[in-house]
C-alpha cells in the first residue's frame, strides 16, 4: 500500500497546540505549522495572540522583535501589531496620522487551555474550542506532561503509538516481553475516528506493569484515534488503578511532528511518588519510538516511497489514513458502529 502525503487544506481547521502556556511569557515564540512559519505573543490582558511571522512593510521575523505592552513591535521598522493583525503604531509617520485596516498581517484563532496555547491556522475551525484532556486537574489523579520532536509525519506517530505489536521488539522487556500469546481484540468505528479494545492481554516479564499493576488485578485496554491527530491510550485496573496516555500531535512539516502527550493516572495517595520513576521511565520509552520512526522516515527517504503491507493485527492504521484523506478530501470518512474481531500474538 503506497501512502501518498494527505492534503494539508482541511486539516488546518482543527486546533494544534503550538507550545506549552508556561513558555509563553514576555517575549514573542515563533512555531510552525504545515510548514509555515507563525508567531505568538500575549495582549496586554495576558491572552495568546498568533499572526504569520512576517511584517506587512518589508516582510522582517516578527518573532525577532519584542513585546511592548501587549503589542508586537517589528524589530526593522518598530511598527507595533495588535493580535487582531493590526498595524496600531508607525512610529515613522507624523503624529495623529490615521493608519489604514490595509496595514496588517493575518491572525489565527488561538486559545489558552489545559495549559496549552492552541492554534487554527484554517479558514474555518471545526470546533470552537480543543477537546480537553481527561482528568487534567481532577482529584486524585496525577499528570506529567511530555513534549517530543519526531523525524515523521503524524500518521505515522499515532499509528505507533496505537500499535501493539511494536512494544514487544521496541520496547522489549520495558513495556511488553515475548510470549506468542493469542490476544482477541475488536475494533470499533466510531463518530470522531475509531476504537481497539484488547482482552486477555499478557504482562508478564514487563517492567512497567510490574511497577505500575497488581498481578492479580484485571486490565481493559483501549487504543482510541481521535480524528485527525490524537491518540488515546487507556489502561484500567480491576482495583481502580487507571492511566491514561493522550497524545496531541502539531504537524511542523509533512515530515516531522511536534508531539505533547499528556500521561494523567490514578494510583492513590501516592501518586506524586509514583510520578517520580514513571515520568523518567516515559520519557526512555518515548525515546526508542523516537529511534526507530526516524530510522523509518530515513528508509522511506532513501528509497522514494513508502509501499506498505497491512495485515489483520495493524488495528487501526487503516482508520488513521482513512479519516486523514476523507478529513483532506472533503469525502465521507469510515462510518460509525462498523466493528470487526481480530486475533493476534503478543
Amino acid at each position: 500500500m503506497e501512502v501518498r502525503p494527505t492534503p494539508t487544506a482541511m486539516l488546518e481547521n482543527y486546533w494544534y497546540i503550538a507550545c506549552r502556556a508556561r513558555e509563553l511569557a514576555d517575549r514573542p515564540v515563533p512555531f510552525a505549522l504545515f510548514d509555515r512559519p507563525f508567531v505568538l505573543f500575549r495582549d496586554r490582558h495576558g491572552r495568546p495572540g498568533a499572526l504569520e511571522d512576517r511584517c506587512a512593510h518589508r516582510n522582517a521575523p516578527l518573532s525577532a522583535g519584542k513585546n511592548c505592552g501587549g503589542l508586537l513591535e517589528c524589530p526593522y521598522h518598530g511598527w507595533r501589531y495588535h493580535t487582531d493583525g493590526r498595524a496600531v503604531d508607525i512610529p515613522a509617520l507624523p503624529e495623529n496620522t490615521a493608519i489604514s485596516e490595509q496595514l496588517r498581517v493575518k491572525a489565527y484563532p488561538c486559545v489558552e487551555q489545559d495549559g496549552y496555547v492552541w492554534v487554527c491556522v484554517g479558514d474555518r475551525p471545526t470546533r470552537d474550542r480543543p477537546s480537553s484532556f481527561p482528568h487534567l486537574g481532577d482529584r486524585g489523579w496525577t499528570t506529567f506532561h511530555l513534549k517530543t520532536r519526531f523525524r515523521a509525519p503524524v500518521a505515522s506517530c499515532l499509528e505507533n503509538f496505537l500499535d501493539c505489536p511494536h512494544a514487544t521488539f521496541v520496547h522489549r522487556f520495558w513495556f511488553r516481553a515475548p510470549t506468542a500469546k493469542p490476544v482477541r481484540a475488536i475494533v470499533r468505528s466510531l463518530e470522531d475516528g475509531a476504537v481497539a479494545e484488547y482482552f486477555e492481554e499478557p504482562r508478564e516479564n514487563s517492567l512497567v506493569w510490574s511497577l505500575l499493576s497488581q498481578k492479580r488485578a484485571r486490565l481493559q485496554h483501549t487504543d482510541r484515534f481521535i480524528a485527525p491527530a490524537t491518540s488515546r491510550v487507556d489502561y484500567i485496573f480491576s482495583d481502580r488503578r487507571h492511566y491514561i496516555i493522550t497524545s496531541s500531535c502539531t504537524p511542523l512539516s509533512d515530515r516531522e511532528t511536534e508531539v505533547y502527550t499528556v500521561i494523567t493516572f490514578r494510583f492513590g495517595a501516592i501518586g506524586w511518588l509514583i510520578r517520580l520513576f514513571f515520568e523518567p521511565m516515559s520519557r526512555w520509552i518515548i525515546y526508542q519510538d523516537v529511534k526507530i520512526l526516524n530510522q523509518q522516515q530515513q528508509n522511506i527517504d532513501r528509497f522514494g516511497k513508502t509501499a506498505y503491507k497491512l495485515i489483520p493485527p495493524d488495528l487501526l492504521a487503516p482508520y488513521i489514513w482513512k479519516w486523514r484523506q476523507a478529513i483532506a478530501t472533503q469525502t465521507p470518512p469510515p462510518s460509525p458502529g462498523q466493528e470487526h474481531h481480530v486475533e493476534m500474538r503478543l
